[in-house]
């Protein structure tokens, strides 16, 4: 009896417990109370004075970043340096280098580009930089004015001039024009050319990846499909823009942004996808919720931003040769930094109590709460990590176009999304490896022989191919219908 008074002791002292402690079933706190959390709820009056405290802090962030970007974007076009400004400020342009055999720069030459009913000039500035903004896609008849060349420099034979240029998915055309006494312009050989697809598809995909990981742990965690996950890329990209435009340093300028895009994401759940989930809305009118979110968030960017490309500092640079490779040292860096932090995200994922709580969640969020888990705590923190990731996705493909727009991120939204569904939903790693894939096709494509437009389509294609096959996604779980 004594054992059996004793117990009824601990039940009736679990339960007070757990009511004076009402968000989490059961805690550590208490010897004879089972389960454990990851996030702990503080009693209710000073958490609710905490949450107020947090959202007056997002409230004012949000204020002065829409401060920052109206002050920003006018000023930027005036104060940003550009290699060579055209009479319009066009969102497209045609940009490129002029260097000599001994790569040496080559200013004062005055480049022409003529098409869809538009006429633009440039000259080349003192880096040998030129760009030409033009007001829509197409195609472009680019001409440089050879009496304008220095004495002793002229085109290398062979070379095109005037040329065709073509627009396809991205904003921006590259042309460059070779110069050198009897330099014959050759195709460069298939295996270099081959090696260095690869390695431009790796560094694309590991910068999709970021991006995808992000989607992949909220659609895991609350099943939602973001569509608004697109503006989290642009907004990363935009922020550092901004930040940089104003005078700040540029490293800090990243670090703001990369806080900016984690308090979005904060944001948005606090705000947004927290009430409509305790008000028991569906997935599908969630979705639509997010599609509205997206197009707010595009068009209040581009009020703000405006409709022109612009570019981060350092943003076109020379290629470099690591032997047979050769590549930009953004494209390098933007490797070496996606590989880092997705290494990161795996080692918390498998090592910390963090990760093993969100695997749980995603899981099964009802069991996961039953053994003490703050569901609502993992699900903020996987938005906030989101943010971080889209936002430094943005910075990288920024740098990967090269140039900052409005849309950017609405962009590779699709590509992003068939990383996610490619790997298997809701799977980090499998996003990972669905992002590679669609890198790696995008880049080898043109390869091949495909044509540049295309490059964008083809990856879709094979993730529709894989799907027929593997409905589930490469790391998918199949599941049971009926």
């Amino acid at each position: 009896m004594g054992d059996g008074h004793h117990s009824r002791g601990n039940e009736e002292t679990c339960r007070s417990h757990d009511r004076s402690h009402r968000p989490q079933r059961r805690s550590r706190d208490h010897p004879h109370c089972g389960g454990f959390s990851i996030l702990r709820s503080t009693p209710r009056d000073p958490s609710i004075r905490r949450s107020k405290g947090l959202q007056r802090v997002v409230g004012a962030f949000f204020a002065a970043l829409i401060a920052t970007l109206l002050v920003a974007a006018p000023s930027a076009q005036a104060t940003t340096p550009s290699p060579s400004p055209s009479p319009q400020n066009f969102q497209n342009n045609i940009s490129g280098f002029l260097r000599d055999d001994a790569r040496a720069p080559i200013p004062g030459v005055r480049i022409t580009a003529k098409g869809e009913g538009f006429e633009g000039t440039a000259t080349s500035g003192a880096s040998g930089s030129w760009t030409i903004g033009v007001p829509k896609k197409g195609t472009y008849e680019v001409q440089l004015d050879e009496s304008t060349l220095p004495e002793g420099i002229k085109l290398a034979e062979g070379q095109e001039n005037p040329r065709n240029v073509v627009f396809g998915e991205t904003s921006t055309q590259t042309t460059i024009f070779a110069f050198g006494k009897g330099i014959v312009v050759q195709q460069g050989d298939f295996v270099q050319d081959l090696t260095n697809r690869l390695v431009a598809g790796l560094s694309f995909g590991l910068l999709l990846a970021l991006a995808a990981v992000g989607l992949s742990l909220i659609f895991g965690t609350t099943g939602l499909t973001n569509f608004a996950h697109g503006e989290m890329v642009t907004l990363g990209a935009v922020l550092v823009f901004g930040f940089n435009a104003v005078g700040l340093p540029f490293w800090l300028a990243i670090i703001l942004a990369l806080v900016g895009g984690g308090l979005f994401g904060y944001a948005q759940d606090t705000g947004l996808w927290k009430p409509l989930r305790r008000r028991g809305t569906g997935l599908v009118p969630m979705m639509i919720v997010s599609i509205g979110l997206a197009l707010a968030v595009r068009y209040i960017i581009q009020f703000n931003f405006g409709g022109a490309t612009q570019q981060l500092p350092g943003a076109q640079s020379a290629e470099i040769q690591l032997g047979p490779i050769s590549i930009s040292p953004n494209n390098l860096w933007s490797l070496i930094i996606s590989a880092a932090v997705i290494t990161l995200i795996g080692i918390v994922l498998l090592k910390t109590r963090l990760g093993k709580a969100t695997r749980a969640v995603a899981d099964n969020p009802a069991l996961a709460a039953a053994s003490g888990i703050d569901v609502d705590g993992v699900i903020r923190i996987v938005w906030i990590v989101g943010g971080v990731l889209a936002s430094l996705g943005g910075i990288l493909w920024a740098y990967y176009r090269p140039g900052v727009t409005f849309d950017m991120g609405s962009q590779i939204l699709l590509l992003i999304f068939a990383g996610v569904t490619l790997g298997g939903l809701g799977t980090v790693f499998g996003a990972l490896i669905g992002s590679v894939v669609v890198g790696l096709f995008t880049e080898l494509t043109t390869v091949f022989g495909a044509p540049a437009d295309l490059k964008y389509v083809i990856p879709l294609g094979v993730m529709i191919v894989v799907l027929l096959f593997r409905p589930q996604g490469i790391l998918g779980r199949r599941e049971r219908v009926g």
